[in-house]
């Protein structure tokens, strides 16, 4: 008995260090999956892929163009009016939802360093107040960390430099990031808001969000009047 107590105290010494490296190196392995997640959708620009339009591609860098949003304008307003297109890497319009506390800023285009400012509209989709699909993303971590709380019937409002628009949330959607389907130009005017979804394993392909249709337009000024001024 005491030569079996012996040989059963040696066993637990000699295995005992390799389940502990076991548990390490698993512990270490779970660590850095996320991160590395985190890295190829900053370096891969998970979110707009085939749709981003980059000044980087071309050698130059990015500047970025912080407006004043009014987002509570008192003036005259207009059902049509003038649509100013805005430059890569500026910030033209805010956007506050039933989902958020805070006014989450649009930056017009999509990178890495944009994304970190804020959330980013496609410039392949229609600019805001105009006619077709307008695609806004951004990170799930920062801020569209609560865009999983929008349900049907809530209510969206971009304010722009040239006009407050609403738009009511008519479906939500879930999607893998190499369908198009959702993020595709349309001739029908919708507002397409997404993210990553949270996934605390693995990659992040899959996406979450919502299609909200237009329900009121108010522009600061009419067609042709801003060039005027």
């Amino acid at each position: 008995m005491e030569k079996k107590a012996k040989k059963s105290n040696v066993l637990v010494h000699v295995v005992t260090p390799f389940i502990l490296l076991f548990l390490c190196v698993g512990i270490l392995i779970i660590a850095l999956i996320k991160p590395s997640d985190k890295l190829k959708v900053y370096v891969n620009l998970a979110f707009m892929d085939d749709l981003k339009t980059s000044p980087e591609a071309a050698g130059s860098g990015l500047f970025l163009k912080d407006n004043d949003i009014v987002e509570d304008y008192d003036g005259e307003t207009f059902d049509d009016g003038e649509i100013i297109r805005p430059k890569f890497g500026e910030m033209y319009a805010s956007l506050k939802c039933t989902a958020f506390d805070i006014s989450v800023p649009v930056y017009w285009g999509s990178n890495s360093e944009l994304f970190e400012h804020g959330a980013c509209q496609s410039s392949g989709s229609a600019v805001i107040g105009d006619d077709g699909n307008t695609v806004i993303s951004a990170h799930e971590d920062t801020f569209f960390s609560e865009l999983y709380k929008l349900k049907k019937g809530d209510t969206v409002t971009l304010n722009t430099i040239y006009g407050e628009f609403k738009y009511k949330v008519t479906e939500t959607i879930t999607f893998n990031k190499k369908e198009g389907k959702y993020v595709a130009p349309s001739k029908d005017s919708k507002l397409t808001l997404y993210t990553c979804k949270r996934n605390v394993l693995g990659s992040a392909d899959e996406r979450i969000g919502v299609i909200c249709e237009p329900t009121e337009k108010k522009f600061y000024n009419k067609s042709g009047e801003a060039d005027a001024k």
